[in-house]
């Protein structure tokens, strides 16, 4: 009988207040899924960082005659085979480096042809132009300096470049999205507190006689709060399963099907189903929990109940 009056209480106090109980949906939905969306972010990031930093390398640029004549770090002259030599065989005992391979001027010129065939500096170069190199794969990516300061400097290297510092502010860049992103997630969690809050407190007002009634009868506490509770938890429920619904069809719609972004953007290692479907067990707790708690604390707070 009591659960009977409690849910007749739920459906009496969701349609009284039909304007706010929407707002208060619209609210969680929009909140929840932009908290899931900086965690699927997060887990993008740290992916990202996981398969890209496998792949970077570090490069040791040689001087060439070009650069012997405008490059101060070149100021001795193109490299000489005896340097390049010694210069493979240190790269060869040093316990941070796990492959080496040389790129010839040839296929420098190449490289480039391939990737910069359409612009007009392409046109006017040519092989000799281009550094010869070794590219240097780690078997910790943050062990560059110890290459760096290896080889910096010495004859026949015109510089040492390492990759992970493009990669570097790429990752920070999205670091700086997904901090963007929390912040209007908790300025839309704060609006959805506070229209819980006052949903309840224009919930419990409409019904101040009932509550009279209650309190002339006995009724506990938790008794007279637990339809107001229940009220701001339903709603948030319905806006979380909403935030997870938004969720799945951005996962469907932009990574894997219509904008396609694992097909038109092979480079990327996009999460999965299985990193979004983790997720959505957290958001309908937070949806349930978040509505539920702020409810108690108005109803303590302004009904003292």
């Amino acid at each position: 009988m009591r659960a009977q009056f409690v849910l007749s209480e739920i459906g009496v106090g969701l349609r009284r207040n039909l304007t706010m109980t929407f707002a208060v949906i619209v609210s969680v939905a929009l909140s929840l899924a932009l908290f899931g969306g900086s965690l699927l972010m997060s887990d993008q990031v740290s992916q990202m960082k996981g398969y890209w930093y496998d792949k970077v390398n570090v490069s040791i640029f040689l001087c060439n005659k070009s650069d012997a004549e405008s490059d101060p770090n070149c100021a001795k002259g193109a490299v000489t085979t005896e340097q390049k030599n010694q210069i493979k065989s240190d790269l060869g005992k040093m316990a941070v480096v796990d492959n080496v391979a040389y790129e010839s001027q040839d296929e420098a010129y190449k490289h480039y042809k391939e990737q910069f065939g359409d612009s007009p500096l392409a046109s006017s170069l040519t092989p000799d132009q281009m550094q010869e190199s070794y590219r240097i794969k780690l078997k910790d990516p943050e062990k560059y300096q110890v290459i760096a300061s290896a080889f910096n400097g010495r004859d026949g290297v015109q510089s040492v470049q390492d990759q992970k510092g493009i990669l570097d502010n790429l990752f920070k860049l999205l670091g700086y999205l997904n901090l963007a992103a929390r912040g209007v997630m908790a300025v839309m969690l704060v609006v959805a507190l506070l229209l819980i809050v006052n949903t309840v407190r224009v919930s419990a007002f409409s019904r101040r006689r009932e509550i009279g009634i209650m309190r002339l009868v006995g009724a506990s506490g938790f008794y007279i709060q637990a339809p107001f509770i229940m009220e701001a938890a339903v709603a948030g429920v319905i806006g979380g399963v909403i935030a997870c619904v938004f969720l799945a069809l951005g996962q469907y719609f932009v990574i894997d099907n219509g904008v396609s972004l694992s097909q038109n953007l092979p480079l990327i290692n996009f999460v999965g189903w299985d990193a979004v479907l983790i997720k959505l067990p957290l958001i309908l707790t937070v949806s349930f929990l978040m509505p539920a708690l702020a409810a108690f604390v108005a109803l303590r707070k302004y009904l003292k109940v």
